[in-house]
């Protein structure tokens, strides 16, 4: 039985490039009988999470790594972190590239991938066109990958144009000549052959063009999807090492997002022995402020249970970090502020004053904030006024330093709406009819129905 995993996979986190969701791609790998796969979309990491949910799922051996894409000409780097430490230098390479460059786009040098080359795994994919030969810019990033990691690995895929046999032969002289591994993918873009249709209009929408008028800018072929390991054996019968560094390489790759876990600052208060007992001694203390006339019975059985479930899960410096970030608001700055969501369950926020609601009062059950039995970290949302929400931000800065404290960023997708309008310029409707049928969707349309063509009469 062929072993083959395939390790340049792009998903839909590759924006108008990747035509399947990370979920289809893993599930497919899971089917086809992979041995793993490997997830890199160009200069982010966005897609790995939805990937590693779906391969513990379907029990895929995953690697996490990014592809990135250089401004300088070099051909594009796969990095696979192997470890903890290493998944941290990617990290911090995107992000520089990502600060050096315009809203959307990522700038990227040979020298940002060398700088955090230290515990990764490297596949150089250069894009040989037919008749083409690997240039010296190839050669060159070969080499300094290799000084830098190791080891380094060299992607040849088969195109399907009738070049594939020299491509391949010429891609073997460069490894050997380099000292790298030649490596078999597909480079995939969509998870089945019937998605090279979407991976089409993707590539209208991206350069802005119909399908009418794109010519060569379509794919060749629907080839760049996932294929079984005897086929992938078959392809690479000229040189079946190629198929066998798959499961090496990823047998290399150690790092599983698992790996990740939020480290909370030290919120141990001066003459205390550690946060929990700060913990405690600030919600008893807020506890009699909230209730002047003596702790209820109920409320002091609630407040000790809950303490007993932070400190069993070790959640304490979390808390005070929250209550610290309140209290400079309100009574630093008097910025209006108000803790929500599922927080307001907790007794414990509520004598620390990030809610406002009593839960013994309404009956609130702490157990669907915090839970020993779901295994989740708390997650207290706090609203502050907009006009002063940026004095907390800087507060936070301040407090525990821009290399530990970050915005979180939210990544935009298709509304059903824009989806239908890009996807209607590829086909070349008039804006009339565009605009006619983006009024056929609302918030709660699933699709583009037979009906609502018939309607426009475009069935």
């Amino acid at each position: 039985m062929t072993r083959f995993a395939e390790l340049c996979v792009t998903t839909n986190f590759s924006f108008l490039r990747g035509a399947s969701h990370p979920e289809e791609l893993v599930f497919a790998a899971r089917d086809l009988g992979f041995a793993g796969a490997g997830v890199a979309d160009r200069n982010t990491l966005a897609g790995a999470v939805r990937a590693h949910a779906a391969a513990k799922e379907a029990g895929v051996r995953l690697a996490v790594g990014a592809r990135l894409v250089f401004r300088d000409g070099t051909p594009d780097i796969l990095a696979y972190p192997k470890d903890r430490a290493a998944y941290g230098r990617l990290t911090k390479a995107l992000t520089i590239g990502n600060r050096r460059a315009p809203k959307g786009e990522c700038w990227l040098d040979l020298e940002d991938f060398l700088s955090c080359a230290e515990g990764q795994q490297a596949i150089v994919a250069p894009e040989i066109a037919a008749g083409a030969a690997p240039d010296e810019r190839l050669r060159e990033a070969l080499r300094q990958a290799r000084a830098r990691c190791g080891e380094v690995w060299l992607a040849a895929r088969f195109c399907f144009d009738g070049e594939d046999r020299r491509r391949l032969a010429l891609l073997r002289a460069a490894a050997a000549e380099t000292g790298a591994r030649l490596i078999a993918t597909t480079e995939p873009l969509f998870h089945a052959p019937g998605r090279r249709a979407l991976a089409d209009v993707l590539t209208c929408i991206r350069e802005k063009t119909t399908l009418d008028s794109a010519g060569r800018r379509l794919a060749a072929n629907a080839e760049r999807c996932l294929k079984p390991p005897p086929e992938m054996a078959r392809l690479y019968a000229q040189a079946p090492e190629a198929v066998e560094e798959t499961g090496r390489f990823l047998e290399g790759v150690a790092f599983s997002l698992d790996d990740l876990s939020y480290n909370y600052p030290d919120e141990t208060v001066a003459g205390r022995k550690d946060a929990q007992e700060a913990l405690e001694d600030l919600t008893w203390k807020g506890a009699a402020e909230r209730y002047p006339g003596g702790v209820p019975e109920k409320v002091r059985a609630s407040l000790t249970r809950e303490l007993k479930i932070v400190a069993d899960l070790n959640y304490a410096a979390y808390f005070l970090t929250v209550a610290d970030i309140v209290r400079f608001a309100r009574e630093e700055r008097n910025i209006l502020c108000q803790g929500r969501g599922s927080a307001a369950n907790s007794s414990v926020c509520y004598c620390l004053g990030i809610t406002s609601v009593d839960p013994a009062r309404f009956t609130l059950l702490f157990d669907r904030f915090v839970s020993s039995e779901r295994n989740e970290p708390p997650d207290i949302d706090v609203d502050f006024e907009h006009e002063r929400r940026e004095e907390a931000i800087q507060y936070v800065y301040e407090k525990y330093g821009r290399h530990r404290a970050a915005l979180a960023a939210t990544l935009i997708c298709y509304r059903g709406r824009s989806a239908i309008r890009d996807v209607a310029k590829v086909f070349g409707f008039s804006e009339d009819r565009i605009a006619a049928l983006s009024k056929t969707q609302h918030w709660w349309s699933k699709a583009v129905t037979e009906e609502d063509l018939r309607k426009l009469g475009l069935d």
